[in-house]
């Protein structure tokens, strides 16, 4: 982590990532298309999340989450900052000389050889189906469906643990606790995702915090009572009802999920750990 000298009062509180060990050069043009910023705007162009907009311009880098080069190794030409996404991504070079991103493990280093397949060794940044990790494996860039990419543990720090292969399925826990089932065919890659200390950040100021495309947020209760639910009164009051939000609607604990596909696959929710 970076820390900086207290010239002003929001430089004294920011705490960054240190980014010396990363690539200072620009992203490989054969990865990298254009990014659009939607501002929290759907396709009518009507707001659907709130205090979004502005920001700097970024480029999307395309990362390979299938992996489907199987049996053939690939050696990690460097590691980069990913504007989109938390954690840091790798560019590796396969022997047939054709180069991708894919999400860098924590403690992969230039130089280091990666490969994807049935049958390859348990080593930090290899891919293969969970049903050929052993138990107790720490994984990320798990597939929720076989051949479809992965989906789960790919933020930074991001890992799963596998606790159990079990009737043709692996039984997983995420960090929220949470215990699901997945189908043993599925891919996963060995290792925790890179940039542990992201959670450590401390954005300092307002201006950074516009950068990243976040515009300010207003509380409720600073507001008059046609604004917001939780506005108006005499003196400071703390909003006298439900937390809800400006329609209405409660937050706060209340809950607003339905039943869904994926909750079949749920063994213990993270509720209960």
């Amino acid at each position: 982590m970076k820390n900086f000298k207290p010239y002003t009062s929001t430089r004294r509180h920011a705490v960054l990532s240190e980014k010396a060990h990363l690539w200072k050069g620009s992203s490989e043009k054969s990865l990298t298309k254009k990014y659009t910023s939607k501002a929290g705007r759907n396709n009518s162009g009507r707001i659907t999340s709130r205090h979004r907009g502005g920001g700097h311009k970024k480029k999307f880098r395309i990362i390979d989450f299938k992996r489907a080069k199987f049996d053939i190794p690939a050696s990690v030409i460097r590691i980069e900052y990913d504007p989109i996404r938390t954690a840091r991504i790798a560019l590796i070079e396969y022997e047939d000389k054709t180069k991708s991103y894919i999400i860098a493990p924590d403690k992969l280093k230039i130089g280091d050889k990666v490969q994807s397949g049935n049958k390859v060794d348990i080593r930090i940044g290899n891919s293969m189906p969970l049903k050929n990790i052993p138990v107790g494996t720490v994984i990320h860039n798990v597939e929720l469906k076989p051949g479809k990419g992965a989906q789960i543990a790919r933020s930074a720090g991001s890992s799963v643990n596998l606790l159990a292969i079990d009737s043709g399925k692996a039984i997983i826990k995420l960090n929220s606790g949470e215990i699901k089932n997945v189908n043993e065919n599925c891919f996963a890659t060995v290792g925790t995702v890179s940039n542990l200390d992201n959670k450590n950040i401390k954005i300092g100021s307002a201006g950074r915090k516009r950068w990243l495309g976040f515009r300010p947020k207003v509380r409720g209760v600073a507001m008059n009572p046609i604004d917001h639910p939780h506005g108006g009164g005499e003196g400071r009051t703390s909003g006298g009802r439900h937390p809800s939000t400006p329609w209405g609607k409660p937050t706060k604990g209340y809950k607003t999920r339905k039943n869904k596909k994926t909750d079949r696959s749920i063994v213990r929710s993270r509720s209960s750990k």
